[in-house]
């Protein structure tokens, strides 16, 4: 058996999108579960596009999930070049044999002719396709055109009147009308292959045994499975995932939510928690366990866990998994992945001392869904003062005065602590009993100290708060709150 080989062949046109790095994980999952190489190889043919900056943001977001290539631009292989602009000379070559061989043909159709075809096409509610216009030049009008200087670009000689037979991994025999099929563009009229040839000559050059994409491209598979034949080349196995929707039913829009892997990163999801999301996105362990690791999911990977039914991108579950994730963190790991956060607020600078921003992160991990709300959550801890509304500090049917009163009492408790002393489990023990020995309600003495330390109405128990703030700050915020 040949050596398992999977590839990602992203245009290098921007920033990395959701969908895309799903395809790329699976065709890493299903490398590395069969002990095979994942490639990567860029398909910049497409110039107009490019973005500048964009193939190394690609290696970047890929060293942050977690995926190490075998092969690549960046760090060669016997199989390169890895970039397609550095392989045209490859694809003269085979688009040659397959003009000598018959299978495809010269189109100099110009672009106002083209313009002209599909509006009529469209006016005649017919799917908009080339016209076969050229399709059957002689030898000698072609060379005519040629010597003339007309532009002119190279189609695929699509067979009349049969039926293309292909294979997916996931849904077996698929088969299409040659007549619904168009005679696409192999090469332009600049002379570089489209996507449709160069993937196809550099899937079969590179030894490609697999290969994962969107199912957006089963209208393609026909076309690459004659170019396979034309060549007499073996196909690779086709593994066509499964659409991502929104949870409206609709198509992954930016105009609905972010699209792009960067935002989330941007936001503060985890790389083990997009992962983790994206895993099943279209997979299912046998198992149903929901919480699995880059490596477990390889060690559980396998296509007969796949489906075909649409993936539904459901935020909430990836904020539960992001949630997850965080809590693993040890204080210090999690304080190093937030304080950019907190910098970008200015509720700290690069002098701030790592202790008290420890506190902070340990009383607010449970609560952090993505690593962005951490300044939202915990931006009162950083003021010296706090501003809110006195009404706030009022429990159920207590009055402002009765309010104050308690305050007073919870003053004189917090008052006798030693700084030794002030811990979260400390203040705690000491309240409620002073609380239980007095006869005294939770409720009326926690909700206004609570409210007097943070000025929320959310916010973590205010033995957290008080251990966070230290006993000066607390007693300060404490007695505004009865002055108030």
């Amino acid at each position: 058996m040949n050596k398992v080989r999977l590839r990602f062949a992203p245009s290098p046109t921007g920033f990395l999108h959701i969908g895309n790095l799903r395809s790329a994980l699976f065709g890493y999952f299903l490398a590395k579960s069969m002990d095979g190489d994942f490639i990567l190889r860029i398909e910049d043919t497409d110039q107009k596009r490019e973005v500048e900056g964009a193939v190394d943001s690609l290696l970047n977001i890929f060293s942050w999930i977690g995926i190490d290539f075998d092969e690549g631009p960046h760090i060669s292989g016997n199989y390169g070049p890895y970039t397609q602009t550095e392989r045209l000379d490859i694809y003269q070559k085979y688009i040659k044999e397959l003009l000598d061989k018959g299978e495809a043909y010269y189109c100099f159709c110009s672009s106002e002719r083209l313009d002209d075809m599909r509006q009529k096409q469209q006016e005649n509610k017919e799917a908009p396709k080339y016209d076969r216009h050229c399709r059957d030049l002689s030898k000698e009008e072609i060379e005519e055109k040629i010597k003339n200087g007309e532009k002119f670009v190279i189609r695929q000689k699509i067979p009349m009147n049969c039926c293309v037979e292909v294979y997916d991994e996931l849904r077996g025999k698929i088969i299409f009308k040659s007549e619904d099929l168009d005679d696409h563009v192999l090469i332009k009229s600049n002379g570089v292959p489209t996507y449709q040839f160069a993937n196809i000559v550099d899937d079969h050059l590179m030894e490609i045994s697999h290969v994962t994409r969107g199912d957006e491209w089963l209208a393609s598979f026909p076309k690459n499975a004659l170019l396979y034949k034309s060549f007499g080349w073996e196909m690779p196995k086709y593994i066509h995932l499964p659409l991502i929707l929104n949870k409206g039913g609709g198509k992954l829009s930016k105009r609905q939510g972010d699209v792009f892997v960067e935002d989330y990163r941007n936001k503060g999801y985890l790389p083990e928690a997009i992962v983790n999301f994206c895993a099943f996105l279209g997979w299912h362990p046998k198992d149903d366990q929901e919480i699995l690791s880059m490596k477990e999911i390889i060690e559980k990977f396998s296509l007969d866990g796949m489906g075909v039914s649409p993936a539904v991108f459901d935020l909430e579950k990836l904020d539960y998994l992001n949630g997850h994730y965080i809590r693993q963190k040890n204080v210090k790991e999690l304080s190093d992945l937030c304080k950019p956060y907190l910098l970008k607020e200015g509720l700290i600078t690069e002098k701030s001392k790592d202790e008290d921003i420890y506190k902070t992160i340990e009383i607010s991990q449970e609560r952090l869904k993505k690593l962005e709300d951490i300044a939202s959550f915990t931006h009162y801890l950083f003021m010296d003062d706090i501003v809110y509304d006195v009404e706030l500090l009022i429990w159920k049917s207590l009055t402002l005065g009765d309010v104050k009163k308690n305050l007073l009492e919870i003053y004189s408790v917090l008052d006798k602590v030693k700084e030794s002393d002030w811990t979260k489990e400390c203040l705690e023990n000491l309240v409620f009993a002073y609380l239980k020995e007095s006869d005294k309600k939770n409720g009326d003495y926690l909700w206004p100290l609570r409210v007097s330390l943070s000025g929320q109405k959310n916010s973590p128990s205010p033995f957290e708060l008080a251990y966070v703030l230290g006993k000066e700050k607390t007693l300060k915020r404490v007695e505004k709150a009865v002055q108030s």
